[in-house]
C-alpha cells in the first residue's frame, strides 16, 4: 500500500497544479520519487518508492498585456511583499492589485501589498501610476490632470529562491521566517501580468502517468493476496 499512497500524494500536488493554470503568477509545485529502505525483520533488500517535495518551480511564466495600470509584472528575479492572511509577510508574483474604497492597495484574492514602510494606502485620486521602480503616483482628487504626487513604493524583494518554500496560503516566505529586506535592483512593467508557469501539455501527461502507475501498484497487490491465499490453500491441504 506505500506505493500507491505516495503515488496518490505525487497525484494530489500535480492536480493542483492543474488547477492553477489560470492563476496569475503561480508556481508550480514538483515532486520526486526517492528510495527508502525498510528497517525490521528480513534482509535489508526491500526498499519503498517515497514521494518527496523536490522544491518549486521558479521559472517565468508568459507576460500578458493588459492595458491596465494597476496590472504589474516583475522583470526577471524578484517578488512583490504582501501581508499574509495571518498577519506575515509574504512575497508572490501576482500583480493583479487593486485598490479598495479606503484607498488601501491589496491583490486580487484581498492581500495587502506593502512598502518598506507597511501596507501601502493611497489618497482618493483620478489616476493611479506604477513605476518601474514601484513607486506608486497619484493624481489626487480635485487637482489638475498634471499635479502627479508620488505617495509610497512598493516593497520588491529578491531573495535566493533556494532560500524560499511555499505556504498553505501559496505565498512565499524565507525558510528561517524571517523578513527579506527590499532591493533596488528588481524593476517591474505596468499594464502587464505574468501567467502561471505550469506547463499544462506536461502535467496531463503526468496525471496520466501517474494513473497507471496506481492502477499497477493495486494489481501489484491484488496478485500478492491472491498468492498468499493459494498458498495458504496448499498448506491447509497438505
Amino acid at each position: 500500500m506505500t506505493g500507491a499512497k505516495q503515488i496518490m500524494q505525487a497525484q494530489a500536488v500535480n492536480n493542483h497544479n492543474i488547477a492553477n493554470l489560470s492563476t496569475i503568477g503561480f508556481r508550480a509545485d514538483a515532486v520526486s520519487f526517492d528510495s527508502e529502505p525498510i528497517y525490521g525483520p528480513g534482509y535489508p533488500t526491500r526498499v519503498n518508492a517515497v514521494a518527496g517535495d523536490a522544491g518549486i518551480d521558479f521559472s517565468s511564466g508568459v507576460m500578458e498585456n493588459t492595458g491596465r495600470n494597476l496590472d504589474i509584472a516583475i522583470n526577471g528575479k524578484g517578488f512583490i511583499a504582501v501581508r499574509g492572511a495571518d498577519g506575515t509577510e509574504g512575497y508572490t508574483r501576482a500583480g493583479d492589485l487593486r485598490v479598495t474604497p479606503t484607498g488601501a492597495v491589496t491583490t486580487a484574492s484581498g492581500l495587502p501589498v506593502l512598502s518598506d514602510s507597511g501596507p501601502l494606502v493611497i489618497p482618493p485620486s483620478t489616476q493611479v501610476s506604477i513605476g518601474s521602480d514601484g513607486t506608486v503616483s497619484v493624481v489626487p482628487q480635485g487637482s489638475a490632470p498634471f499635479a502627479v504626487t508620488q505617495v509610497d513604493r512598493i516593497k520588491l524583494v529578491n531573495p535566493k529562491t533556494a532560500d524560499l518554500q511555499k505556504g498553505d496560503d501559496g505565498l512565499l516566505r524565507l525558510k528561517s521566517g524571517v523578513k527579506i529586506k527590499s532591493d533596488d535592483t528588481v524593476s517591474i512593467t505596468s499594464g502587464t501580468l505574468e501567467s502561471s508557469n505550469v506547463n499544462a501539455a506536461q502535467s496531463l501527461i503526468s496525471m496520466i502517468e501517474l494513473q497507471r502507475l496506481y492502477e499497477f501498484q493495486i494489481k501489484s497487490i491484488n496478485s500478492t493476496d491472491q498468492n498468499e491465499q493459494s498458498a495458504e490453500r496448499l498448506m491447509l491441504a497438505s
